[in-house]
């Protein structure tokens, strides 16, 4: 076996490892919102994911950087972290405290269909026919999943947060793009300052909203794990396998998530999937995939 293969079989193993750890931030957040309110849980986790990434920009090129930002580069750093950390992160808390872990994770592969067609009007781009086709897969996938509708409880306004969140994790994923496609900001600088503003937006209304909660240690144990290794460690671990990957095996690899929270949430959550639903989560899964193709091969 050669040294690039090798390369390229650990870059595939590390990315499934990633999808996997993102997978079971889904599980571990079920379990934090027994004793946390969704929007305070948000700004606590971005909050500690934050802080771990501030040894890292103390160095001299990363102060230099952000002392040299422009206002206009500034204001779209602020407003990332309030479309993505604020808006997407607490509608994602939100819609699970309301939710099957199954169904938020299938609303948003919604993301890469309303990005598709947002960067027509936006940024001229315009979907191949195979993001057409992905496009219809993914609807056939959604209604297969929900038909015939019913819903209980509060699952009705758990859907309607999630639509939110969905269009803004979309309009974020415009506003990144747009920021890293001038290469004049280095990524842990957007990464910092846009979740930085986004967590303590977050915070501030969570706090105001439920006061502070008293965390139990192993609620504590949980929070600090999803913002330790499944954000910052596993976004760094991420950006590391890009280097490697093609666009087409990363969105593949990220497709696989939608299965594996739903085997994670059938084992620790009791979260049933009928082979009705399990269908359409396959189908949808596949058309987010071909979605996603070009996308990713122009970022």
């Amino acid at each position: 076996m050669t040294k690039s293969k090798s390369a390229h079989i650990i870059s595939i193993i590390q990315a499934l490892f990633v999808t996997f750890l993102w997978s079971t931030s889904f599980i571990i957040i079920k379990w934090g919102l027994i004793e946390i309110p969704p929007i305070t849980y948000a700004g606590l986790r971005y909050i500690i994911a934050f802080l771990c990434f501030t040894p890292f920009i103390a160095k001299r090129k990363y102060i230099n950087e952000i002392k040299q930002l422009k206002k206009v580069q500034w204001e779209k750093l602020i407003l990332l972290g309030f479309v993505f950390y604020t808006f997407t992160q607490g509608a994602q808390f939100l819609g699970l405290s309301l939710l099957p872990s199954v169904t938020v994770s299938l609303m948003l592969n919604f993301t890469p269909l309303i990005v598709a067609v947002m960067g027509i009007f936006l940024l001229s781009e315009k979907p191949s026919i195979l993001q057409w086709f992905g496009s219809v897969l993914f609807i056939v996938g959604i209604i297969t999943y929900f038909f015939p509708i019913s819903l209980i409880g509060n699952q009705s306004i758990g859907l309607l947060v999630m639509f939110i969140g969905v269009l803004a994790n979309a309009g974020s994923s415009i506003i990144g793009r747009d920021i890293n496609r001038n290469k004049d900001i280095s990524p842990l600088v957007i990464t910092f300052i846009s979740m930085g503003v986004g967590a303590i937006i977050l915070i501030s209304i969570g706090i105001s909203m439920d006061g502070f909660p008293e965390i139990s240690f192993k609620t504590w144990m949980f929070l600090i794990w999803l913002a330790v290794v499944n954000t910052a460690f596993a976004f760094t671990l991420w950006n590391l396998t890009l280097r490697t990957l093609t666009a087409m095996e990363s969105s593949i690899i990220n497709g696989t998530m939608l299965i594996q929270i739903a085997v994670l949430a059938w084992f620790f959550l009791d979260e049933n999937i009928s082979f009705q639903e399990g269908i359409g989560m396959v189908i949808a899964a596949v058309g987010a995939v071909l979605v996603q193709i070009k996308k990713n091969r122009n970022c």
